[in-house]
């Protein structure tokens, strides 16, 4: 069910109850798709770290970073008055 976002602000509480109840229901802006109402759910099970262990990997070619803009983004003095004459 498509309804614009006029219809879902009206009646927001009946679309959540049909949404809890497994209806399909989504919300348009000009006639285009841009949110959708799904049920809520509980994770069955918690999450365990290293699921992307051997899956992510640092490029030979990657540099460390600067330390010119590890100071920059501190907001160290000395950035400033190197770089911007301040």
């Amino acid at each position: 069910m498509l309804v614009n976002m006029h219809e879902a602000k009206t009646h927001l509480s009946r679309l959540v109850a049909r949404a809890a109840a497994g209806e399909d229901i989504v919300i348009g802006k000009a006639g285009k798709p841009v949110a959708r109402l799904v049920p809520y759910s509980e994770r069955t099970e918690p999450r365990k770290p290293g699921g992307l262990k051997g899956k992510i990997w640092i490029a030979d070619d990657f540099d460390e970073t600067p330390q010119w803009l590890i100071d920059a983004i501190e907001g160290n003095g000395e950035f400033e008055d190197k770089f911007l004459g301040k």
